[in-house]
Formats: structure tokens, sequence, C-alpha cells
């Protein structure tokens, strides 16, 4: 099926779903997809802000594909046109052709050629910290069980990841003169400076956590502002961080640590801009028993396990909304996000070849 999903997968390149800006809206590329997916009750919702989605079913499947379509944007680094597939003897060159429309281009060619029970779910906000599409489908009285997210797995079942949550932490000092004694202490810089030693040292006290083959707690610190000159002790100061938990650790109590490093009448405002949770989703005991499930589903479908991952993927938001949930697709997570972005021709050939003999199974 390789010459039919890189023809797709040139259609779906071609079309600009960069997230930012997001511009995206119910026609373009779901005029493409609706156009290749002959058979299928298809039902197309704008949930605002450039996040469309796509249901398509044929038969009465209770296992869901869901890909996302939406892309990073592009750099000055691309050697060519983004939007423009570039095959070699090996790879598929364009923007997403990893991240993941190379998927939906392997459901697309596995669909034409099979006539089993099938759903496919297109959205298009993945790549940004709004997960409308997703939400919104959950909201419905939807009927799946089973829901096998595409991402960058190198084919592979992958059963458990982390969960991510981002945070806004404002601090407020008290603007006066850098020679006094009281800048120490007034200081809303100096106090932000002071709460991520202390964050750094708890992070690095996790480091003995294990689920799944993951290990520890992912954090970073990743902007820090505030004060105005050196020999001014700054009135406010701001710092965004994020940390990305195991299944294991509770996102809610982690927070309250953070949020209790810091003296309570030198914060200002603490405010969690995204969370999303681990796959699998709920407590510890729970988290467990649906790796399980996890892992007797990928055993029935024949599909290969691969390791925990420390990214994150929307399999969460289907796990937490009590669906039995995995990621599963083509290319390397190396590959993604990256100029000149690309999937092995293998890899789409497997994609695909695994998704038809799915179908193929749902027909008997």
């Amino acid at each position: 099926m390789l010459p039919e999903v890189l023809k797709h997968l040139q259609a779906l390149v071609s079309f600009d779903t960069r997230n930012p800006p997001r511009e995206i809206g119910t026609g373009g590329i779901f005029d493409y997809l609706r156009s290749q997916l002959d058979g299928f009750r298809i039902e197309v919702v704008d949930h605002g802000a450039g996040a469309v989605s796509m249901l398509a079913v044929r038969g009465q499947p209770r296992r869901l594909f869901n890909v996302h379509l939406d892309t990073v944007p592009s750099s000055q680094a691309w050697s060519a046109d983004p939007h423009t597939l570039r095959v070699t003897e090996d790879r598929a060159i364009g923007l997403g052709a990893c991240d993941i429309k190379g998927a939906a281009a392997g459901l697309l060619a596995a669909a034409a050629t099979t006539k089993g029970d099938a759903a496919f779910l297109f959205s298009t906000d993945e790549e940004a910290n709004d997960p409308r599409c997703i939400a919104g489908f959950l909201a419905t009285d939807h009927g799946f069980d089973e829901a096998i997210i595409a991402e960058p797995t190198m084919c592979e079942a992958v059963l458990a990841h982390r969960g991510i949550s981002s945070v806004l932490l404002k601090f407020r000092g008290v603007a006066g003169h850098a020679s006094g004694a009281n800048a120490m202490q007034t200081s809303a810089l100096h106090q932000a400076i002071r709460w991520g030693g202390k964050a750094l040292d708890f992070v690095e006290s996790q480091s003995h956590q294990r689920f799944g083959g993951l290990t520890g707690l992912r954090f970073n610190i990743g902007r820090v502002e505030g004060g105005i000159k050196a020999n001014m002790i700054a009135p406010s100061a701001e710092l965004r961080f994020g940390f990305r938990p195991l299944p294991s650790q509770s996102i809610d109590g982690l927070h309250e640590g953070f949020r209790g490093m810091a003296d309570a009448s030198a914060i200002e405002s603490y405010e969690e801009t995204f969370r999303g949770p681990s796959l699998p989703a709920g407590d510890v005991a729970t988290a467990e028993q649906r790796r399980l499930e996890a892992r007797d589903l990928a055993d029935a479908l024949d599909l290969p396990i691969g390791n925990a991952v420390d990214f994150w993927t929307e399999a969460s938001l289907f796990s937490a909304g009590g669906l039995t949930a995995m990621v599963y697709g083509p290319g390397d997570i190396a590959q993604a996000h990256t100029a000149d972005e690309w999937v092995a021709l293998e890899q789409l050939q497997r994609y695909a070849d695994s998704v038809a003999r799915i179908m193929d199974n749902n027909a008997q």
C-alpha cells in the first residue's frame, strides 16, 4: 500500500495546518478526507479557534483510531518548502510527515482496501495547550471502548507515559533602593530564585520513584522575568515552569507541594495554564489495571509492545474518559518538530499494513 500512503501523505502535507496560528476551518484538509472515505458516516465539528474534529465511522466499531492533523510551525532551517512532500529512497520529508500525518495517510490507504468496521477521529488542536477536540468528543455519547492514538512510536504500542502540567507563578515584592537591608527579603526576584532552588532540590529527591519503566519526576523552569535594574528592588517577578509526573504521582499533590515552597505572602498568583493526565490515567491501582488492559489489547491485536515514554499524548485523555487507550504510530519521535522532518518509508508501510489487518479482522 505504500504508493497509496504516499499519495495521501503528499496531499495532507500540502495543507497548511500549522498550530499556531491554527487557522484551520472545516474545509481544506477535511474536504480531502471526506473525498477519500467512501462508505463512512462523516461528522465534522468546529469547536472554535481553529479546533476542528472529524469523526468518520463505517459499520458499528467499538475501537477508535485518533490522529491529529495540526503541526508545529515551520522554521527558517527547512531546506525546501515544508508543505511539499519529498520522497527519497528510504524516507518521506515534509511538515507533519512524522508527527503525524503519516498515520492519517496510512488510515486512508487501509480504509480503501478493507471492508471491516472502522472509526477515525481526526483533530486539529493537539499542538496547543487548548485540547478542545478530544474533550468535545468525550463529552458525547460516543459508544467506543478502545482508542488507538497515533503518535511517532516506531510502530510499537506504548502503554504508559508521563502527565504534564504547566504553571505561571507570580511573585510580589516592595520597590525600593537596592542598598537597603530589606532588599534580601522584599525583592520579588529573590523570592522567585529561592523558590527555584527549593523546587530543584525536591525534584532531585524524587529520582527513586518508578512506574512502568519510567523513573523520577521531570521538571523545567522555562522562563523567569521581573525587576527593572540592578540598583532597584524588584517589585514583581513571574516564573513559568512545568513538570511531567509518573502515572503514580498526583498532579494535585505536586501542585500543593510546589506552591508551599514559597512564602505565601510573596505569591501574587499561582495559575496552572495546562494539564494533561498521565497514561494510564487514575490513581496507582487504577493506572496499573488500565495498563494491563491496554497490554491485553495490544496482544490481541498482535502489536509489538514498546517502552513507556516521557512525552505526553492525548491518549491519556481517552484513558481518563474511561477508554482502554494506547499510543501507536509510525515514525521516530526524534524526528518530530525538527527542520526537514521525515518518516521512514518502512514505518509507513508497517503502520498501514497493521491497521489494514486490524480492520480486516473486524470484518470476520
